[in-house]
């Protein structure tokens, strides 16, 4: 089997897919605009070639690079990043070269929010409502029927990038006075819990791996406000999260694909959908399914797509969580003392990427154990300012 990853080098904990796929026989082709020689070592070893472009958005260099790569080693079974920035790019060449997984005519159901809330619709999952406003009077007459605040976030975005939460007349005028250029989606803000629903899917769209994690707040305050999170697994899975979630995968019809979806639990009890994502949950949380479940979900997305098998079985042992910290607060806690103090829980611990600050922070902390109170108690100290 020959496959394409795309932009191989970022984040690196993905170079992890490509050694496995490659320890069981996929010839992983890399597609990326840095240079070999920036390459990790684990890269180097385990990309069969690796073809560099001078920008990753020129298309036509992606053509020219799928077509060296089929007229060497045959016919290209997939095409992946795993990256939610280059979906539609994969889409496109997907379309282009006739390749398994969603190509352009699927993609726009996973990234256009107001098409995604089509699906939760007509699938009957409870969605915020909304829709997408043009104007100052359209988003009026939106805030008429739902009320202040409300959430304008691009229908096409990354992440929470360019959303914020609107909570009156004055802030509405100023958000049109600079038109935007691109098509906004205005919703009614929830208040709630916020939890994902994480897992994987083999070829035939059976789930064969499921968690679930709850958040301390939502992407879009994190950034905002540029404040610290904390994220962690859930060990016992609240039934109505579970069905909701599984209902959710079926109804994006997600195939050979990791997914992450996003749920608000009102005060109230109701659980309403949030978000669909058809990729891995980011940051570092592949590796902390790892450390929840002592096993390796990268050999295991391998073993799928190779043999469509996943042999792991998973008991969820332990909760683990994430805990940022952004250097612009005063920690009552030391770097080293965390390190001192946590090391019987601590199982990973490092800086983040500029390109992911915003929403990880500038340094995190992956902990884990069978006990909640625990978890809790760490978070507390770690992210205890001054």
């Amino acid at each position: 089997m020959n496959y394409i990853y795309l932009s191989p080098h970022f984040p690196p904990n993905y170079a992890r897919f490509v050694e496995k796929l490659r320890q069981n026989g996929v010839n992983i082709l890399g597609l990326g605009d840095v240079s070999y020689e920036s390459l990790n070592e684990s890269l180097k070893q385990n990309l069969v070639e690796y073809y560099r472009v001078s920008d990753m958005h020129r298309y036509g260099e992606l053509v020219r690079a799928l077509g060296y790569f089929t007229h060497h080693y045959g016919k290209i079974e997939r095409i992946e990043s795993h990256n939610e920035y280059w979906l539609e790019t994969e889409a496109r060449l997907r379309t282009d070269f006739n390749l398994d997984g969603p190509k352009l005519d699927t993609i726009a159901w996973i990234k256009q929010k107001s098409k995604m809330k089509q699906v939760y619709i007509q699938a009957g999952i409870p969605v915020a409502r909304g829709r997408i406003v043009k104007n100052l009077r359209e988003a009026q007459k939106l805030v008429n029927e739902v009320g202040f605040p409300v959430v304008a976030k691009p229908d096409i975005g990354v992440g929470a990038a360019d959303t914020c939460k609107i909570s009156n007349d004055m802030e509405l005028k100023s958000f049109f006075e600079n038109t935007p250029t691109v098509d906004y989606i205005f919703e009614e803000f929830i208040t709630g819990e916020i939890f994902s629903f994480d897992g994987l899917t083999d070829q035939n769209g059976e789930i064969v791996f499921y968690t679930a994690h709850f958040f301390s707040r939502g992407i879009m305050e994190t950034v905002n406000e540029d404040t610290p999170i904390y994220y962690y697994s859930l060990r016992d899975i609240p039934q109505d999260i579970t069905e909701i979630g599984m209902k959710t995968v079926h109804a994006f019809q997600v195939r050979a694909r990791f997914f992450h979806l996003e749920f608000f639990k009102t005060p109230e009890g109701k659980i309403v959908s949030l978000e669909a994502n058809i990729r891995p949950p980011g940051g570092f949380t592949t590796d902390m399914f790892n450390y929840a479940n002592d096993f390796d979900i990268y050999a295991e997305y391998a073993n799928m797509i190779a043999y469509n098998q996943f042999n792991a079985r998973y008991e969820r042992p332990y909760h683990c969580a994430y805990i940022s910290r952004k250097n612009r607060y005063q920690y009552t806690m030391q770097h080293h003392q965390i390190l001192e103090n946590f090391h019987h829980l601590l199982v990973q611990h490092d800086p983040i990427s500029p390109i992911l600050r915003d929403a990880l922070g500038d340094y995190g902390y992956i902990i884990r154990s069978p006990y909640l109170e625990e978890i809790y108690d760490a978070i507390q100290e770690i992210q205890k300012t001054r």
